[in-house]
């Protein structure tokens, strides 16, 4: 499978999701004795935060363009290329952290059966990702200009809950939810670009289908349609909505 991924936009313009993934970890509170995975790591700067804290951490990504960046900036962890619904570690963690994840995976229960069988009795499984209506505007206005434009039909394909259907996929993998928030966080988005990148970092698998031309066209029609929902006074942002949690392992 193609990897989508541009490490260097990610840090440069999008360094918001590790930033406010920071919050996520005051809810992981590693300590120096645990063993901790850290699921979709990116570019490592949230493993490294962990580390950071004394505990033991190993980084998993599918992304091998995401692990480059991460081994070249973090040498000392190590980190794994594999994919979230189907690793194999052959060890045990204390809790698996996960940031911006989740989303991506269209098949969640099998992830999170790969944490269960990874964590021990009465781990921890702490992380945040995009829930209900995360984004509607973002990829509305992305699915509306291809429409005018008369390109490909969009569908962004993401695994976007409310809490009600999240809670029993948990469940289901041997978890009790113990606390889980939905709420909105508009995210400033960087530059007179801001919209732009972001969809060509979080849309790429689409983007890249197109040529050249007609991509730029469709980022041009699609910013223009955000103007009047997603642009203020101190420029462009995205309409988030997270959803946060923390579940122990049964």
């Amino acid at each position: 499978m193609p990897d989508h991924w541009n490490a260097e936009l990610y840090d440069t313009q999008h360094a918001f999701v590790a930033r406010y993934g920071e919050d996520v970890l005051e809810i992981l509170a590693p300590q120096k004795s645990e063993h901790v995975l850290d699921l979709g790591c990116g570019t490592g700067s949230l493993t490294h935060k962990i580390a950071q804290s004394g505990a033991r951490v190993v980084g998993l990504d599918a992304s091998s363009e995401m692990l480059r960046q991460a081994r070249q900036s973090f040498p000392e962890i190590e980190f794994v290329l594999a994919d979230a619904t189907q690793f194999s570690l052959g060890e045990s963690f204390d809790a698996v952290f996960t940031n911006a994840v989740l989303h991506w995976i269209l098949e969640p229960h099998k992830a999170f059966e790969c944490v269960a069988k990874h964590l021990k009795s009465g781990g921890r499984f702490v992380g945040e990702f995009g829930g209900s209506k995360n984004v509607a505007r973002m990829h509305d206005a992305l699915r509306t200009s291809a429409q005018k434009l008369d390109l490909p039909i969009f569908e962004p394909h993401k695994f976007f809950p409310s809490i009600g259907v999240f809670a029993p996929l948990l469940e289901e993998a041997g978890f009790e939810l113990q606390f889980a928030h939905l709420f909105e966080r508009p995210t400033p988005l960087e530059g007179e670009e801001g919209a732009k990148n972001w969809f060509r970092q979080f849309c790429a698998t689409y983007l890249d289908s197109l040529p050249k031309a007609q991509r730029e066209a469709l980022l041009d029609e699609a910013q223009e349609a955000l103007r009047s929902t997603n642009r203020n006074q101190n420029g462009w942002f995205a309409d988030y909505r997270r959803l946060r949690f923390l579940a122990i392992k049964n």
